[in-house]
């Protein structure tokens, strides 16, 4: 059961205009993967010896918005969500994650993050990458969240398919 609307990408649009509108679109389709699933579906993992999960993609996307919008465009200095020593690899780990503190947390980054690209200047506002010192661009970070969403919803492609059949967008 699909409850998720999904927005469609302009056919025409400036630059900012776009890359905004592909990054939501991808941002719901990962919502759409796992629509109408329960926690435990949501928590099941692939194939051994991967233990990925729709829920834990969703963690880890709540991880990537954070780490590039508010601590490398923003400059806050924010831990992880979900490990204060910096360990991307903790947000996998779903094993007792439920969809409202996934979602919740996941939500409230793209919050942070739709706040931060509206309110910068232009797609050329850069920030600084928190591990490299090295600048960063609005228009690399926007770019490399539509990225992310693209391979890891090729993943929740999958991840859904084998908790109950269901493929497609």
């Amino acid at each position: 059961m699909v409850t998720t609307e999904r927005p469609s990408p302009p056919l025409v649009g400036g630059e900012r205009e776009m890359l905004r509108a592909y990054l939501d679109f991808h941002r719901a389709t990962l919502a759409m993967k796992c629509d109408g699933l329960s926690d435990d579906d949501l928590r099941r993992q692939s194939m051994p010896p991967s233990t990925l999960s729709l829920l834990g993609l969703v963690r880890h996307m709540a991880e990537v918005e954070r780490a590039w919008f508010r601590r490398v465009i923003d400059g806050e200095d924010v831990p992880l969500v979900w490990s204060d020593e910096g360990d991307f690899q903790v947000a996998y780990d779903a094993s007792t994650a439920t969809r409202e503190e996934a979602f919740a947390a996941w939500q409230a980054e793209v919050e942070h993050a739709r706040r931060i690209e509206r309110s910068a200047e232009s797609l050329d506002v850069t920030g600084r990458h928190y591990r490299t010192g090295e600048p960063v661009s609005l228009r690399l970070v926007m770019l490399h969240l539509i990225h992310e969403y693209a391979r890891h919803n090729g993943h929740a492609d999958f991840l859904r398919e084998g908790v109950d059949g269901t493929v497609g967008a």
